[in-house]
């Protein structure tokens, strides 16, 4: 039986470092495209479902 997912909860825990050792290594544009990546392959995967 296939399983339908119908929403999908993302929850990120960020502690911000006031040393800022950790600010280098975390770039936001790269956290954005793997966002954006992964909502493009959900959508995906929703019309490839709806024309089954």
């Amino acid at each position: 039986m296939p399983i339908e997912i119908k929403e999908l909860h993302i929850k990120i825990n960020v502690d911000e470092n006031t040393s800022g050792t950790n600010a280098a290594a975390v770039d936001p544009g790269q956290i954005m495209r793997a966002i954006s990546e992964s909502v493009e392959q959900i959508v995906n995967i929703e019309q490839r479902k709806k024309e089954r």
